[in-house]
């Protein structure tokens, strides 16, 4: 058997029987998501809690003073952007910001490839949010909203993480790139959705994680998943043979009002604001 069969067998058999080791949610993610289920938490406290993380802090900020809060005025300290982002928002935004301590490795190799991953998520996400924005602004009225697009958005393709760390046991398959991708396209979705599952997230994160890339799984009505399928088809992740086409069933699933928002200042001006976001 070869070293690449080898390795995707051990994944299926890990998966199979529940053995597969999963990545376990950042400790001061864990620690907001406790803090915002208490229905006796306020803004101070909650502000604390982040505090403990200087990089969640920072980013926290940017997240408050950029255009999906479309505030123009900034705020300069925690307790203010916690505040503006409010708690309704804070759980889901405050988690998406740490997701990316899950993409790191002492593996030099490892590190590569996870580095890619994650700049190729933030590219979808901020693809993904933008779009968000703009159907929001003409569809008030539906169960969609900002902050839960952006944690689906940073979490679509965590079933990576697993197979990555696994594949580092067996460095050999790192000669073959094309073996790599082809477990991951195989196997992520049902990793991303066991991690899910394993993070007690909501369904709706258990839905984009298991089944963004798999085309059999259409849901009738707009979902998270068109806009994270928007973004990863824009970005490259997701190839299709024809771009235009597949953008065009999201026009007349209504996402999106023409092919002209890709080509817009106000459209690009978004996309800047929100990867300037993530930096």
């Amino acid at each position: 058997m070869s070293t690449e069969n080898a390795l995707l067998t051990i994944l299926i058999d890990r998966i199979n029987n529940d053995t597969l080791v999963l990545p376990t949610l950042p400790e001061v993610a864990i620690k907001v998501r406790q803090a915002a289920d208490n229905n006796d938490v306020n803004l101070m406290q909650m502000a604390d809690v982040i505090a403990h993380d200087p990089a969640l802090t920072a980013r926290m900020i940017k997240v408050a003073n950029s255009a999906i809060m479309g505030r123009s005025v900034k705020v300069s300290n925690l307790h203010q952007a916690v505040t503006r982002i409010g708690l309704r928002q804070i759980k889901n935004i405050a988690t998406a910001m740490a997701m990316e301590q899950l993409f790191v490795s002492n593996n030099e190799l490892i590190k590569g490839y996870m580095g890619k991953a994650w700049q190729k998520t933030l590219i979808v996400a901020s693809h993904s949010i933008a779009l968000m924005e703009f159907y929001l602004k003409n569809n008030k009225q539906n169960s969609l909203n900002r902050d839960s697009i952006t944690l689906a958005s940073l979490i679509y393709n965590i079933g990576v993480l697993p197979i990555l760390t696994e594949a580092e046991r067996h460095p050999e398959v790192f000669a073959n790139p094309s073996f790599l991708a082809h477990a991951i396209q195989k196997l992520s979705g049902k990793i991303g959705g066991s991690i899910m599952k394993a993070w007690e997230f909501p369904d709706e994160f258990v839905d984009v994680a298991q089944n963004w890339a798999d085309a059999s799984h259409r849901p009738e009505q707009v979902s998270y998943i068109d806009f994270i399928r928007i973004g990863a088809i824009l970005e490259g992740t997701l190839q299709v043979s024809d771009k235009s086409a597949a953008l065009q069933v999201y026009i007349n699933k209504g996402i999106i009002p023409s092919m002209q928002l890709f080509t817009s200042d106000e459209y690009h001006a978004m996309v800047d604001d929100i990867k300037e976001m993530f930096c």
